[in-house]
Order: structure tokens, then C-alpha cells, then sequence
């Protein structure tokens, strides 16, 4: 469509607006009719979960024996949830100067607690 559009082209391209509304509309609601299949959990042995943590294996058995790391244990196997392998991860992440910056001018305005 162009970009430029004189009066006389206006009702031609809001028909053609409407239409691709009326189209993605439509998509939207039959993806909303299918619900997401829940995936099964994930588990990794510990070789997996060695090269998604990008670990040694023995860096990764001293973390179990700490149990510093998240793990299930059946005989003489490990196995890592990959879910709680991120949640591991994640709970390592440290804030931005920015982030650090913003909680405290909002400490600051509200108030001290």
C-alpha cells in the first residue's frame, strides 16, 4: 500500500485495512481454540546437565555432594530438572548498575519503609 494516499484512494484502503483486521482476527482467535500442550519435564543425566550448566562433570558432582545444585537421585543415578537447572541459574543473576540506580530512587520517592 502506498504511502502517500490522496482522498479519493481513503475508502479503498481502510476496505483493505479492515480486511487484513478481519483476517489477523480471525487467526488469532482459532490459535486461542487450541490450547498449548503442556511438555513433559525435561530431565537430564549428568553428562546433559554438565554441558547445559557448561560445567565439568566433577565440578558438577562436588555441587551435588554441596548440594549447592538441584538434583533427584534414583540407585546410583542423577538426574537435573531442566526447569530447576534455570531456576539455579537464574537465581544467580545479579542486578544491572542501572536496575541497582532505579531501586534506590524509588526507595528514595516512596518513602523510607
Amino acid at each position: 500500500m502506498e504511502q502517500n494516499l490522496s482522498f479519493d484512494q481513503l475508502p479503498t484502503a481502510v476496505s483493505q485495512l479492515s480486511e487484513k483486521l478481519d483476517r489477523l482476527e480471525k487467526l488469532f482467535t482459532q490459535k486461542q481454540e487450541f490450547p498449548t500442550v503442556e511438555q513433559p519435564e525435561q530431565l537430564f543425566s549428568i553428562d546433559q546437565a554438565a554441558e547445559f550448566l557448561n560445567l565439568s562433570k566433577p565440578t558438577l558432582y562436588s555441587k551435588v555432594s554441596r548440594k549447592e545444585i538441584p538434583y533427584m537421585k534414583r540407585s546410583k543415578r542423577l538426574y537435573f530438572s531442566r526447569t530447576e537447572l534455570m531456576d539455579y541459574l537464574k537465581a544467580g543473576r545479579r542486578k544491572s548498575n542501572a536496575e541497582i540506580q532505579a531501586e534506590a530512587e524509588n526507595y528514595l520517592k516512596n518513602g523510607r519503609a
